[in-house]
């Protein structure tokens, strides 16, 4: 079984479950899923965590991510995106200063809307379900925050901009209510992940890249896991330390390197054997000077 992360650059026309798919299919395993759903239009970064790795998913997920997109102004969509039935049109009779000065205003922590066209589940069915159904619900709003917002393109009626946000944040209603705000409309036009975390998309590869180094038995393009953790400091267990952390039990400070160091409550550490093998994520117990895991990778 292959044990890692590969940065898979998600081509459009792909749902991120149809990625899995393939990826199942090149490396002949069923433990592989994705860390963040990209839309079928959408494309770009998407790590695809494989083997053991899979336990790094949902923390993947949670990690800021950055997107190019482009805001088409002038019109509504169901969908919030160009794919969608068009609602509402109108000629779009505002200035680039009026652009930049609603723009900037989208920065910081907000409370967003969900669209009815996306993948969140309410009483059990996903919300794009019941939009197809035309039934429109209530959503709450949830807490979101965009880091930065940069505009680098304005050739009305499109405006290219860099986001840079939180998990659960919707690009196509940033691009949604930018419009409203400006009272012309607006809706996405494309959408490109460039970045999840430390994945960047400049080393981001195609199925078809992946398939071939894998059919050569190349995995050179497979990340390890602990690379995810490179900003955690790094503790090693002591020989004797061995059964303890294979059996997944606490870590006692004097079993590791730290002996003569104090810990930090505050913080993650990463784990590893003495002779290097990654354990896990532990976090201190000042109270006992013990490290606990939190998440264990070694199997």
């Amino acid at each position: 079984m292959v044990n890692g992360i590969i940065n898979v650059y998600k081509e459009k026309g792909y749902t991120s479950f149809d990625v899995v798919a393939k990826m199942r299919g090149i490396f002949h395993q069923k433990k592989i899923g994705h860390t963040g759903t990209l839309d079928p239009d959408a494309e770009g970064v998407l790590p695809v965590c494989l083997g053991k790795a899979t336990k790094v998913c949902d923390l993947l997920t949670d990690k800021d991510k950055v997107y190019r997109t482009v805001l088409l102004l002038g019109q509504e969509t169901d969908t919030q995106d160009i794919s969608g039935q068009v609602l509402k049109k109108c000629d779009v009779n505002v200035t680039e200063e009026q652009v930049r000065d609603v723009i900037g205003q989208f920065k910081g922590p907000q409370k967003q809307i969900p669209p009815m066209y996306s993948a969140l589940k309410v009483n059990g069915k996903k919300l794009y379900e019941l939009a197809r159904e035309g039934k429109t619900i209530e959503r709450k709003a949830r807490d979101i925050e965009v880091f930065d917002i940069k505009i680098e393109r304005i050739e009305l009626p499109e405006v290219e901009m860099t986001v840079h946000c939180s998990k659960g944040t919707y690009i196509r209603t940033i691009c949604n209510d930018i419009g409203e705000k400006l009272g012309c409309f607006g809706c996405m036009k494309s959408l490109l992940r460039t970045r999840v975390a430390g994945f960047d998309i400049k080393d981001a590869m195609k199925l078809s890249k992946i398939q071939e180094k894998a059919d050569a038995g190349d995995h050179s393009m497979v990340i390890s896991v602990d690379s995810v953790f490179d900003d955690l400091v790094r503790v090693n267990a002591a020989k004797e330390a061995d059964k303890l952390v294979r059996n997944g039990n606490k870590l006692p400070v004097s079993f590791t390197d730290m002996r003569n160091e104090k810990p930090n409550h505050d913080v993650r550490y990463r784990l590893y054997t003495h002779d290097g093998i990654f354990i896990g994520v532990y976090s201190y117990i000042e109270d006992t000077s013990e490290f606990k895991p939190i998440k264990i990778f070694m199997e």
